[in-house]
């Protein structure tokens, strides 16, 4: 691939545009591609077939790269930025006393009270944002619970988050309606949604707190879909698809609605 890129920057090539499969994303982003795309579309409209379940993907070729030394110009930034690093760092080279023994807590609070003073003297505990009531309050048994329940809510939604991207209907799902195009959809849909925009909500600490509000915001881009397209459309026939399967993935909120 950074052959051809080579060639077409002397040809004065400046974008590959192409349609993936969702087998075939990863490979083409790994390529430099991606899903974002930045060439004027009166460049490629009607130049292109587009597919139903394909994804458009564009990868730019910058004149001023030189691709056949890709790897060593990558080293070499690497070890530029290292070397830099190194100047004022000093964790390359500094190394701590081990603590003296384990600090296991004890009943009695003089003694509490000094593994907590030893735990948040060790370099970084306090930089890193504990406490000295964190500290007491993980070893007593009872520390960051919540957290602990809600990075595994978040992981759980990240993976039904992925396994919904696999599937074949969610094309039309992935980003924003271009409302420059479909100039009369906001019209209509009052309240838009799509995956790019729920996948950044998801990383956003508290914004889903229970699966139940996952889903309700899934079910509405498939509503939104629905409400859209004519029953006759591949769009509409993508959202019925996408219910069936969302109600596999959240048996227990669609036993909610019976």
């Amino acid at each position: 691939m950074n052959m051809l890129k080579s060639r077409v920057v002397t040809e004065g090539i400046e974008y590959f545009i192409t349609y993936a499969d969702n087998f075939a994303i990863g490979y083409f982003k790994k390529q430099g591609f991606t899903k974002a795309i930045t060439m004027p579309r009166e460049r490629f409209r009607g130049l292109i077939k587009e597919y139903d379940g394909g994804t458009m993907m564009e990868c730019y070729v910058h004149p001023s790269i030189d691709f056949l030394h890709m790897p060593e110009i990558l080293n070499a930034q690497r070890d530029f930025i290292l070397q830099r690093i190194r100047l004022n760092a000093k964790s390359h080279s500094t190394v701590y006393d081990p603590v003296q023994k384990p600090m296991v807590m004890e009943s009695n609070g003089a003694r509490q009270n000094e593994y907590v003073a030893r735990a948040m003297a060790i370099p970084g505990v306090a930089e890193a944002g504990w406490t000295a009531a964190d500290i007491q309050q993980t070893a007593s048994g009872g520390a960051k619970d919540g957290d602990r329940q809600r990075s595994a809510l978040k992981t759980e939604m990240l993976q039904i988050l992925k396994k919904i991207d696999e599937q074949q209907c969610v094309w039309p799902f992935r980003l924003p309606v271009d409302t420059t195009e479909v100039t009369d959809y906001l019209e209509i849909i009052k309240d838009p949604i799509d995956l790019s925009t729920i996948q950044k909500r998801l990383k956003k600490e508290d914004y889903y707190r229970t699966k139940h509000l996952l889903y309700t915001d899934l079910m509405r881009m498939v509503n939104n879909c629905k409400l859209y397209n004519t029953s006759d459309s591949s769009y509409y026939e993508c959202a019925v698809q996408l219910e069936e399967y969302l109600k596999t993935v959240f048996p227990d909120e669609v036993s909610k609605e019976k």
